[in-house]
């Protein structure tokens, strides 16, 4: 476990390792890129640009054929980010750092872990739905959905592998598996619904998580995870970040659609229904956050202290997030859940 300031250390000390974030500062700008119809009429899978030909069959029935369905800027830009990112929870975690944990300690490491491996399993396996249901001449979208699904498999693969490793193993599920990463996302029928429910809301939640990662570890090992999967969920929530700023340009008539989206997650993320949020009260997560922040469960009081400012900081980069997005009147027009507003003023 670390301190606040041990944390901003440990930053530095992960940027002088070469791990950056400086490309988000890179998606300030709305770039749309090379042309892309409006209107695709790619029936036969055709790759994007390239010469169509006669006669070939029709097998293709992609429900997903308008660029404002499913368009967002600078893709092609946060896939290069995706595939020049990439590691291996067997090279590039210091397993070898793992020791021997008071019980208290690994049960909730174990609880933890078990909890991410499940929401990454779902923030995998769901977007991996839509890729094949859009137009092939959208590729930038479907290429970077594709980086998303390596990312999640790759930390579902190395929380279990720590829940594992260390003498503990895997612990109690969540109750509910189809609501998990931003309400109702497993159900979700359409692109717009899936990212704005889970991209902006339910992967912003955990991607606090791992930013303040070092705050809960107790080995390099730990350390070594979430500070990649941080950098990891960064690029999935800019994903629906991008999406949510193309939206609103060029679809304003679903933006009243998106705010409903987040009315229902905001309820959800307040109260801790649907399990999506592991820092929430009354959680079997929130429970292991607090062992692990105070130091011990006999210090659980304390750590609860903590994860009430670990969720403020929650509710803080989300009202970021929808600032970014262009989303942020409905925090000024009253719109916004009134408990987080109040935890965000109270920040």
């Amino acid at each position: 476990m670390a301190t606040v300031t041990e944390h901003q250390t440990y930053w530095e000390k992960a940027k002088d390792s070469g791990f950056d974030l400086g490309w988000l500062n890179q998606l300030k700008e709305n770039v749309v890129g090379q042309e892309v119809a409006e209107v695709s009429d790619n029936l036969t899978g055709r790759v994007e640009g390239s010469i169509p030909r006669p006669g070939v069959a029709q097998f293709g029935a992609y429900p997903f054929r308008t660029k404002k369905e499913v368009w967002g800027y600078n893709l092609r830009k946060l896939y290069e980010e995706f595939v020049t990112r990439q590691w291996s929870s067997a090279t590039d975690i210091p397993w070898e750092t793992l020791e021997e944990l008071p019980d208290d300690i690994e049960a909730a490491e174990c609880q933890l872990a078990t909890f991410f491996a499940q929401v990454e399993f779902v923030a995998a396996d769901v977007p991996g739905r839509f890729i094949s249901t859009m137009s092939p001449d959208y590729q930038e979208v479907r290429m970077a959905l594709l980086g998303q699904v390596m990312d999640e498999s790759r930390h579902l693969d190395v929380f279990r592998k720590r829940a594992l490793a260390n003498g503990g193993g895997l612990m109690r599920m969540i109750d509910s598996v189809t609501d998990v990463v931003g309400g109702s996302t497993d159900n979700a029928r359409e692109y717009t619904e899936l990212s704005t429910r889970m991209h902006i809301v339910g992967e912003g939640n955990v991607l606090t998580l791992f930013r303040l990662g070092e705050l809960m570890a107790y080995n390099e090992a730990e350390k070594a995870i979430y500070r990649r999967c941080a950098q990891d969920e960064a690029r999935h929530v800019a994903i629906g970040v991008l999406h949510a700023r193309y939206m609103k340009e060029c679809s304003p008539e679903r933006i009243e659609e998106m705010h409903s989206y987040l009315d229902e997650a905001e309820n959800r993320q307040s109260s801790g229904a649907g399990g999506e949020n592991p820092a929430a009260r009354n959680m079997l997560t929130s429970e292991a956050l607090a062992v692990l922040l105070g130091g011990g469960k006999d210090k659980a009081d304390e750590g609860q202290k903590i994860l009430m400012a670990v969720r403020q900081k929650q509710v803080k980069e989300y009202f970021q997030r929808l600032k970014s997005a262009g989303l942020d009147d409905r925090i000024t027009n009253g719109r916004v859940n009134p408990s987080l507003l109040e935890a965000y003023n109270s920040a």
